[in-house]
């Protein structure tokens, strides 16, 4: 509610005043939209605690974001620097959509997940980084199986297992020597 006139000062170059409404909002909501950001008609904050949306967003009509979704960038780019959403997308809780880049209509973005690029029309995208799973509701088959998440090597376990391994064959080695010389 607070978005609109802030974004309305923010577009007459009345940036302190902006700025100050869109704190005053972050005060109240733990919502954190720059003013930026470009936000379309019926956009949904459901729970919406630790929700920031930059300063080059843009977001469609009828979108839904949960809680801990950050709409951010890398540092890495100048200008347009924020996702665009487009109408219908939905961000699950604690997703993060980083970079200049478009995530299509009818979308969906899994809790948690890192998107890194663009995200498809009517697609779920899921991980960390996230991959894209479904388009248009038919899965999509990853032949490396990088979506594995129940099957996941740890490299502290390998690490050790190696160094045990590395550790049991200098001590054959040792014991098969000859010190006597």
């Amino acid at each position: 509610m607070l978005h609109r006139p802030a974004h309305w000062l923010y577009n007459h170059k009345l940036y302190f005043l902006a700025r100050l409404l869109s704190q005053i909002s972050r005060f109240f909501t733990n919502v954190e939209i720059h003013p930026g950001a470009k936000i379309g008609w019926g956009l949904f904050i459901d729970h919406g605690s630790g929700v920031v949306i930059g300063e080059t967003t843009t977001i469609g009509n009828d979108c839904t974001i949960y809680q801990g979704v950050t709409l951010g960038g890398t540092g890495k780019e100048t200008g347009k620097r924020h996702p665009t959403l487009c109408d219908n997308v939905i961000i699950g809780c604690g997703a993060k959509v980083l970079g200049p880049f478009k995530v299509g209509s009818n979308s969906k973005i899994a809790s948690g997940a890192v998107v890194l690029e663009e995200v498809p029309e009517n697609s779920t995208a899921v991980g960390v980084p996230a991959k894209i799973v479904r388009i248009n509701g038919k899965k999509i088959y990853n032949s490396n199986k990088n979506l594995d998440h129940i099957h996941i090597p740890n490299p502290i376990q390998n690490q050790i297992q190696e160094l045990s391994d590395r550790i049991n064959e200098l001590e054959s080695k040792l014991n098969n020597k000859d010190f006597s010389k």
